[in-house]
């Protein structure tokens, strides 16, 4: 089974935005040590928490300080942008590091309705036209246009995802001959029908062409579970409190988690959220990451991983590593 990761560099409470820079890049080189397929990272604009809001830089940052394993962005936002750019900068990565580069495309704001207004004259308009931008895309990233080139075309042109949570996004990326990439850590469907709506509505944009599925989940490993859970509160406490009080503004240690008062709403939301996630030891992770792939049927998993410590996120993914024994584990 093929395993990937996203990472959308948060910012621990003792850290700078530059110190999560570098803990995605030192995780990208980990990543490629331990056999995963690709490194994604994620696009969010206003959110003080995490601080990869151009995935392209950052890209060609890890690009340089790695050898092999595939980079993508996960996603970038194409509603904010004019696809031949989009295009000019991805072909240009794929120019320096052929054969590596994904593009993963969303339309979703990444933050706030405010952050959003300056970003684009109209957001919500050009999500109306996702169709026409996805289509301009293709043409550019296929070298399809007689008129225009998104120089410089490279050697291997890169991969275009579509990623989502819902049959709508699986619809057009099977429209559109394009990878899909499911992010069941965000999304209340159901995995396996969307991904099936995908793989029996596929169109292939080239000859041989065959559709290809990602599943992307939220996922903490340690040696034991009890840690595993440790790990995983400061996490799920973030989330119910970055956007209410300002001590939670980044991600918290575990002890500040531990002492953090919870509402019987809050409470809920913790509980609920951990229900989608997958937190334990090495055995019991591979257990469901095996029972959802096979379910799914999709051809490879991305795994999220959020924790306060940058070396227990990396080892994390080598216990996981380990397990499916992917690769080396010399880091």
């Amino acid at each position: 089974m093929k395993l990937s990761i996203l990472d959308q560099s948060p910012i621990s409470d003792d850290q700078t935005p530059r110190d999560a820079l570098e803990a995605t890049m030192k995780l990208a080189q980990t990543a490629e040590s331990l056999g995963y397929t690709r490194f994604w990272v994620a696009e969010h604009h206003g959110l003080p928490g995490l601080a990869s809001s151009v995935p392209e830089v950052m890209l060609g940052y890890i690009g340089a300080n790695t050898n092999e394993i595939r980079i993508g962005s996960g996603a970038v936002l194409l509603p904010y942008y004019k696809p031949y750019k989009v295009a000019e900068t991805y072909n240009m990565l794929g120019t320096l590091y052929p054969g590596r580069v994904d593009i993963g495309v969303g339309r979703a704001p990444g933050g706030p309705a405010e952050v959003s207004e300056v970003l684009s004259d109209n957001f919500l308009q050009s999500v109306f036209r996702m169709p026409d931008l996805l289509k301009d895309l293709i043409r550019y990233i296929d070298d399809a246009d007689e008129k225009i080139k998104a120089g410089p075309v490279p050697p291997v042109k890169p991969d275009i995802w579509m990623l989502g949570t819902s049959g709508k996004s699986a619809k057009a990326a099977a429209g559109n001959g394009l990878y899909y990439a499911f992010g069941q850590f965000m999304s209340d469907a159901e995995g396996k029908g969307v991904i099936d709506e995908y793989q029996k509505s596929f169109k292939p944009r080239y000859e041989g062409q065959e559709p290809y599925t990602i599943v992307t989940l939220s996922v903490i490993c340690a040696e034991d579970t009890e840690a595993a859970a440790r790990l995983a509160n400061s996490y799920l406490v973030w989330q119910v409190k970055k956007d209410k009080e300002d001590e939670f503004e980044y991600l918290p240690s575990l002890e500040a988690a531990e002492a953090a008062t919870l509402s019987p709403d809050e409470q809920k939301q913790m509980d609920d959220m951990k229900g989608q996630m997958i937190i334990g030891d090495p055995a019991s992770v591979k257990q469901e990451l095996e029972q959802i792939h096979e379910e799914t049927e999709a051809d490879e998993i991305m795994i999220v991983t959020i924790t306060h410590s940058p070396e227990d996120k990396r080892e994390s993914y080598r216990l996981i590593a380990e397990q499916f024994d992917l690769g080396k584990y010399d880091i």
